[in-house]
C-alpha cells in the first residue's frame, strides 16, 4: 500500500530605561480563610480509643486531583485525537483471529491518518513485522497494547524537560520562534507566568516589531504577571530590541529573558535571515546564548508543522519544541512524526487548553496513557 513492507499476497533591581519601565504587578489573590470545628463535648460515658485519622473528603478530593484530575483533564483535552488513534485501532483488531499482511497494512492507513508520519509510520510496522515473522506476536489483542509500548518508545527521546540552571552567570535566554496563529505569544505569557510562580526573576523581549498587536499582547501577560517588556518603535529593529532585553535582563539581575520574534513564513527567505541575525546578536552578548530556541507549532496542522520545524531547524538550529492546540485537533499524532525526524531536538511543552496549566512539560508516557486509558 504504502511501500513500506513486502507484502505476500512512526537582587536588585535597577531602574530600566524610563519607556521600558511595566506597570506594577498585580495583587497577589489573599489566601480562603479556614475556620476551625468547635470540638464536640465529651460524652459521660467511658470513650473507646480513638482510631487512627482516615483522609478527610478534602484530602481524598486533593488527592483524586492530583491522580487523576490533571491526567484526566489531558484524556479529555485529546479526544479528538484519541478518537482517531487508539479508538481507531481498537476497531482494527476487533474480532480478528490473526495477525496478517491484511491487518498491518489497514494499521499503517490508520498511523498515517492520524498524522504519525511517514518515518515513524514505517518504523513502527517493520517492528511489528519482525515480531510476527518472529512469533513474538500473534495475538491481535495484544496488538494494541504492544503498538502503545512502541509508540511510548518513540517519544521518549524527544521527552526532556526544559530545566533551568541554577548557577548560571547572566540570564537564560530563550529564543521563541514559529509562524503567526500558532499561540506563540500566548506560551510565552504561560511561560512567564510559570517561571515567576517558582519564583524567577523574567524579562519578557517584543522582538516583533512588525506587528503592533503582538508588542501590545506581549505588554498584556507582562502587566498580568509583573513582568518587564522591553519593547522598540513599531517597524524598527528586532535585534536591537533583542539587545536590549538580554541588557536589561543582566542589569535586573534577571533569571530568565524570553524573546519574542515575528511570526515568520518559513518560506521567506528573508525573514529567516533577520531571525539568523537575531540570534547572533544575542550570541554576541552572552556566551552559549541564546540557551533554549524554541519553536511554537500548532499541533492542528499536521504534517505542515513538520515541515516548519524541518525549515526553522534549518535556519536557526533548534534545542526545543512547543506543540500548541492539541485539544482542538484529531492531528496530535503529529507529536510522534516530529520525535522521529527531529533527533536531538526535544518536545519541551504541549498546550491542551487556553488556561495557564495547560501548557503541560512534555511526558512521553502520560501522553501515549492519555491516548489510549479508558
Amino acid at each position: 500500500m504504502f511501500g513500506f513492507r513486502k507484502r505476500k499476497g512512526k537582587g536588585s533591581d535597577p531602574e530600566a530605561p524610563e519607556e521600558y519601565q511595566p506597570e506594577g504587578a498585580p495583587e497577589e489573590a489573599s489566601e480562603a480563610e479556614a475556620a476551625d470545628e468547635a470540638a464536640p463535648e465529651p460524652k459521660e460515658e467511658p470513650t473507646e480509643e480513638p482510631a487512627a485519622p482516615g483522609p478527610s473528603p478534602a484530602d481524598e478530593d486533593e488527592g483524586a486531583e492530583k491522580k487523576g484530575g490533571l491526567f484526566g483533564r489531558l484524556r479529555e483535552r485529546l479526544a479528538k485525537t484519541r478518537s482517531s488513534l487508539a479508538e481507531g485501532l481498537g476497531a482494527l483488531v476487533l474480532g480478528r483471529k490473526e495477525i496478517d499482511d491484511e491487518l498491518l497494512e489497514d494499521l499503517e492507513t490508520q498511523l498515517l491518518t492520524a498524522d504519525v508520519g511517514v518515518t515513524a509510520t514505517q518504523r513502527i510496522i517493520d517492528d511489528l513485522t519482525r515480531r510476527v515473522s518472529r512469533k513474538e506476536l500473534t495475538d491481535p489483542q495484544a496488538l494494541v497494547g504492544t503498538l502503545r509500548e512502541e509508540l511510548t518508545a518513540l517519544l521518549a527521546p524527544a521527552a526532556r524537560p526544559l530545566t533551568l540552571p541554577e548557577d548560571q552567570e547572566g540570564p537564560f535566554v530563550l529564543l521563541m520562534v514559529g509562524v503567526n496563529g500558532t499561540g506563540k505569544t500566548t506560551t510565552i505569557g504561560k511561560l512567564a507566568q510559570r517561571y515567576r510562580a517558582e519564583g524567577r526573576e523574567v524579562v519578557l523581549g517584543a522582538a516583533d516589531t512588525f506587528r503592533a498587536a503582538a508588542a501590545e499582547q506581549l505588554q498584556e501577560w507582562g502587566e498580568r504577571t509583573g513582568v518587564p517588556v522591553i519593547r522598540g518603535p513599531e517597524g524598527g529593529d528586532p535585534g536591537a530590541v533583542a539587545h536590549d532585553a538580554v541588557e536589561a535582563g543582566r542589569a535586573r539581575g534577571a533569571d530568565v529573558v524570553i524573546i519574542d520574534t515575528a511570526g515568520r513564513l518559513h518560506t521567506q527567505d528573508n525573514l529567516m535571515e533577520e531571525l539568523a541575525k537575531v540570534r547572533r546578536v544575542i550570541a554576541k552578548q552572552l556566551p552559549d546564548a541564546p540557551h533554549e530556541t524554541m519553536l511554537v507549532i500548532d499541533g492542528g496542522t499536521g504534517q505542515n508543522a513538520l515541515s516548519q520545524a524541518r525549515q526553522f531547524n534549518q535556519s536557526v538550529p533548534l534545542t526545543g519544541l512547543t506543540v500548541t492546540k492539541l485539544d482542538g485537533t484529531a492531528r496530535g499524532g503529529v507529536l510522534f512524526a516530529l520525535a522521529a525526524e527531529l533527533e536531538g531536538v526535544a518536545i519541551r511543552f504541549i498546550g491542551v487548553g487556553e488556561s495557564a496549566e495547560d501548557l503541560r512539560p512534555f511526558d512521553a508516557a502520560e501522553f501515549v496513557d492519555a491516548l489510549f486509558e479508558e
